[in-house]
């Protein structure tokens, strides 16, 4: 299954070392990690600026995250969601990647309606559907 880890998830998995790093570990280990450009640049800022990671452990996670995934750069954002330009971006790297399910916290990606193509879940939500086979191939 091809899994994008929006940047919350991301960051919670090497800010915290919990749940969401126990979802990245799965996910590496059994499934195909999709990461947009936008995720990339969203977590190298949010590690340096929130989390005051520092620089050199910042670029370190960067560059693991980066060799274990595929990187998708869209060429344009979706138009949906409305209400944040960024979430547009990662929108449309879940589709350009075919992705199969997005995970994230952000309560704008989740209340929506994604474009069917598009299957988003939280983190919760993604383990149990790992959980009980839901997704499977």
């Amino acid at each position: 299954m091809k899994v994008l880890l929006d940047t919350n998830v991301l960051v919670a998995a090497f800010g915290a070392r919990g749940f969401c790093f126990d979802i990245f570990q799965v996910v590496l280990a059994e499934h195909q990690l999709l990461v947009g450009r936008t995720v990339l640049q969203e977590l190298e800022r949010t590690l340096a600026e929130k989390l005051v990671m520092p620089a050199a452990q910042v670029a370190e996670v960067v560059a693991f995250v980066q060799e274990h995934s595929e990187v998708v750069a869209p060429d344009k954002p979706e138009q949906w969601p409305p209400s944040d330009p960024d979430d547009r971006w990662i929108v449309a790297a879940a589709l350009a990647g075919e992705a199969d399910v997005l995970v994230t916290g952000d309560k704008d990606l989740l209340g929506l309606g994604a474009p069917a193509a598009l299957r988003v879940e939280t983190p919760r939500g993604f383990w149990e559907m790992l959980r009980t086979g839901e997704g499977q191939a």
